[in-house]
């Protein structure tokens, strides 16, 4: 089985910046597209970005876009999320999963499993 740790939340002003990673155990990561997803207090788990094995294609939710970058290194086993010029609203626990059977990057968390345990993420005013 796949296990997914992530890391790298925190506590953040308006306007700054945290780099997320997301890694998987075992020797290489999985040949399959990655998503980060987030749950604010109160709300359904979000889509956030994806991103294919081979760094080709990448996908990202409207609210995020221009200011997230997701990027892999199958290398390190590793998944990142640089997440800049950061909002109040972009606090909530953010995770990573894999879609098993994906090849092309898609926004439905249906598709994603071995969910890691969350990292959270926030961001004051």
């Amino acid at each position: 089985q796949v296990q997914l740790v992530e890391s790298g939340g925190g506590l953040v002003q308006a306007g700054g910046s945290l780099r997320l990673s997301c890694a998987a155990s075992g020797r290489t990561f999985p040949n399959r597209p990655i998503g980060w997803f987030r749950q604010a207090p109160g709300k359904e788990r979000e889509f956030v970005a994806a991103i294919t094995w081979n760094n080709v294609g990448t996908a990202y939710a409207d609210s995020v876009r221009g200011r997230f970058t997701i990027s892999r290194d199958n290398a390190k086993n590793t998944v990142y999320l640089q997440m800049n010029r950061l909002k109040p609203e972009d606090t909530a626990v953010y995770y990573c999963a894999v879609d098993v059977s994906g090849v092309i990057v898609s926004r439905d968390v249906r598709r994603y499993d071995h969910w890691g345990q969350g990292t959270q993420v926030t961001v004051s005013s």
